[in-house]
């Protein structure tokens, strides 16, 4: 449906097919119940959402009105005579069956791309890591502060959310942005979303997760992009001055979250095994290992991402890369989210070094 509306706007009259349509948005809206539409992916969305709806009001139509043809036309008479067998001919019969299969492929094949569409996010996305906690909301911004229950985002730039959990599994859903990914314990789920215009949406948890699930709330704050840096150099002050730091575990105002890996990586022995410079040591070095595939002692290849990273450091032996021993201990419950989001962060910006093969 998408697809024949966008060929049909060059055509003669398409400012009366705009007319239509917007007024149907603002229909369904209505009559749904439904938030605004504050990101690009959302009107896609609701547009699925709203063909479906009306063809099934159609369908169902249809079929009460051949219901009252049939129960008028076939109805008993008074003489008790036999109703007639009513064959329908083969022609009208296929065509109908076809038809509506037809209709649930096309449902499918839109809904797939929309769902493809919201697990590949723009490489120029800005990455910002969520930690979800009984109950409450932690965001974590690679060059800037850590917020709790607010989350700061630009205007017309896509934004790639990293979510993981503290204890249990949380779903992080906003509305507005008709988007919704769960944050499972020991793990990165991604999700995205190109805010439209500035504006506070409400963010909620839509996974119960025990007696404060329905307070487990907080916000979307989106900025005009110059008030986002802003806000964001704002937030980068001398770190004398700041609470928390790199021995809290939870990344401080002024620090990145780059630099704060390296510590990170300090205090949990990880560069004991692995090195910074690419040279050869007990594990592999982390120069250019992220975004790298790596051959495994098994023989397959694996693609170096957050999903993993997560997996080598929580359970260490199910993959192990060729040539390096199986030495490295597990980290669970040893490391938080928080450390963990900046080595990742560490790990990228060693990614893009000069000279290093893809």
């Amino acid at each position: 449906m998408i697809g024949v509306v966008r060929a049909v706007q060059d055509a003669p009259g398409h400012g009366h097919l705009e007319d239509f349509l917007g007024a149907m948005n603002a229909f369904y809206r209505k009559v749904l119940l439904l938030p605004e539409q504050a990101s690009t992916l959302a009107a896609r969305i609701d547009a699925l959402h709203y063909f479906e709806i009306t063809v099934m009001f159609a369908v169902a139509t249809g079929i009460a009105l051949v219901t009252v043809v049939f129960v008028v036309h076939y109805r008993r008479r008074p003489d008790a005579t036999q109703t007639p067998q009513v064959n329908a001919p083969v022609l009208f019969e296929f065509p109908l069956y076809f038809g509506l299969f037809g209709l649930f492929v096309l449902f499918w094949i839109i809904g797939f791309r929309q769902y493809v569409a919201l697990g590949s996010p723009p490489e120029d996305a800005l990455d910002v890591y969520v930690t979800a906690k009984q109950w409450m909301w932690q965001f974590s911004y690679p060059g800037g502060p850590a917020t709790v229950g607010v989350l700061y985002v630009p205007a017309g730039q896509p934004v790639r959310l990293h979510l993981t959990s503290r204890d249990v599994i949380h779903s992080l859903f906003v509305p507005a942005f008709r988007m919704k990914r769960d944050a499972v314990p020991g793990t990165y789920t991604t999700a995205w979303f190109e805010a439209v215009e500035p504006g506070r949406f409400p963010i909620y948890c839509t996974e119960l997760c025990g007696a404060g699930h329905s307070m487990m709330r907080a916000e979307v704050v989106v900025l005009r992009a110059d008030e986002y840096e802003t806000w964001l150099g704002g937030q980068r002050l001398p770190a004398a001055s700041t609470a928390g730091g790199p021995s809290s575990g939870e990344p401080a105002p002024s620090t990145r979250l780059a630099e704060l890996g390296q510590d990170v990586a300090v205090r949990h022995g990880c560069l004991m095994c692995h090195t910074l410079d690419g040279t050869p040591h007990i594990g592999p070095t982390w120069l250019g290992l992220y975004g790298s595939w790596q051959t495994m002692s098994d023989g397959t290849r694996i693609f170096v991402n957050e999903a993993y990273i997560t997996e080598s450091m929580m359970d260490p032996t199910a993959r192990i890369v060729a040539g390096y021993p199986p030495l490295m201990p597990s980290f669970r419950g040893l490391i938080t989210p928080a450390e963990f989001a900046s080595v990742i962060e560490l790990m990228k910006s060693l990614a893009a070094a000069p000279g290093v093969p893809p």
